[in-house]
């Protein structure tokens, strides 16, 4: 592959837009072996969630991509939200700044949030070098905004080597910051409509288990395509305008300590003016705060394939246990490991460089926990995972 095309390669990608194409392997690609997975997670999220600090822990991972984008200034990499962590598919150009960004972002994570993240970059050539691969295809959401989805195995291997310390980047010297300009908090958890807000994830045990492991996504994803909008948390209408003190906290301390209370500020004066342009029914220039809540609905990432299958949905009970007994019969098969949790809201983190683009995203997660708690469950299981490649 040519260096051209190597640094293009996610923006060359085409695209497929229904969802179920997760299970397509026609539509991945291999990584090229020149880029680098950054990838990070905060240590022990569990017992921050426990604590009721959710919220800090979906901005600790959501600074992650937000991080790297601003200092690669480039918005469409391939990049995956987990919740209390990320991964970030980086080219090689760009792998210097994403170290730095890295170090950066843990230094700011520790001192602004008070929490512990560890980061690691893992060239792509020793993923190969493991005999896996990172496959990737890009969902389409709708014309503005595509997301990565990963299979293969490596970015579960890249994530399971920064756990024991392998390929670690360390932490940059205090008072050090990244650029998270356009990371932003602004919403108050999303209620569950139908019942409950259910994070899962599914990934596949056994290399002769990967068929049946990809009939299981295509079954539970068909079940939940029965639900109102294919389960997904935000009304089509947008979710409700608001902006907990807790948000508020978290997205004024991405700026500099010196320019805090002005960047607080200016949180409140810009959310203010968005309540008053809609409740009015008003547009500013090019901003119609309307369109903008339609568009942070269908820019979200409620689902997405990371080496198995995770989805942050709401759905009634009756469809919750559906999913769970396929779940279950699965696992008892010897198909997969998963894990579940339930809440009765959501939480929105987003990267917005502009209001008045419409290439803003949006990260779910459950608002209890959602993901890390889901995984804390999964790992009761004890045979060992299999990453898939659809």
């Amino acid at each position: 592959m040519s260096k051209l095309s190597s640094e293009t390669f996610f923006s060359a990608l085409p695209v497929f837009v229904e969802f179920e194409g997760v299970a397509d392997s026609g539509n991945y690609r291999a990584l090229p072996a020149d880029w680098a997975l950054a990838t990070a997670d905060i240590v022990d999220s569990t017992g921050a969630i426990e604590a009721g600090r959710y919220k800090a822990v979906n901005m600790a991972g959501a600074s992650v991509i937000s991080a790297i984008l601003n200092a690669l200034g480039n918005n469409d990499l391939p990049f995956v939200f987990g919740g209390d962590g990320a991964m970030v598919a980086v080219p090689p150009s760009g792998v210097d700044k994403a170290r730095d960004a890295l170090s950066a972002v843990q230094a700011w994570v520790g001192e602004e949030l008070q929490l512990t993240l560890r980061a690691a970059l893992v060239p792509v050539a020793d993923v190969i070098a493991a005999g896996l691969s990172v496959g990737v295809a890009r969902f389409q959401v709708n014309p503005e905004v595509s997301y990565a989805m990963f299979a293969g195995g490596g970015s579960s291997w890249a994530e399971a080597r920064m756990k024991e310390g392998q390929f670690a980047v360390p932490p940059a010297p205090s008072g050090t910051r990244p650029d998270l300009t356009g990371l932003s908090c602004r919403w108050n958890p999303i209620q569950s409509r139908h019942g409950d807000i259910v994070s899962i994830i599914a990934v596949p045990v056994g290399a002769e288990n990967l068929a049946a492991f990809q009939a299981l996504v295509t079954d539970i994803v068909a079940l939940v395509a029965g639900e109102d909008r294919d389960g997904h948390p935000v009304a089509a209408e947008g979710p409700q305008i608001g902006l907990s003190m807790a948000g508020l906290s978290a997205e004024t301390r991405t700026a500099p300590k010196s320019k805090q209370f002005g960047h607080r500020l200016f949180i409140l004066a810009q959310y203010l003016l968005t309540v008053g342009l809609f409740r009015l029914g008003l547009t500013l220039g090019r901003f119609d705060p309307k369109a903008y809540r339609q568009d942070v609905a269908s820019n979200t990432d409620f689902r997405k394939f990371d080496d198995g299958l995770k989805m942050t949905i709401d759905v009634d009970k009756d469809r919750f246990r559906q999913i769970e007994a396929l779940l279950q019969q699965a696992a008892t098969a010897g198909i997969c490991r998963f894990g579940l949790h339930r809440q009765d809201s959501a939480l929105m983190t987003c990267i917005v460089p502009t209001p008045l683009s419409r290439d803003h995203m949006h990260f779910i997660d459950g608002a209890a926990g959602g993901y890390a708690m889901a995984a804390s469950r999964m790992k009761r299981h004890s045979a060992p995972a299999l990453s898939a490649t659809p």
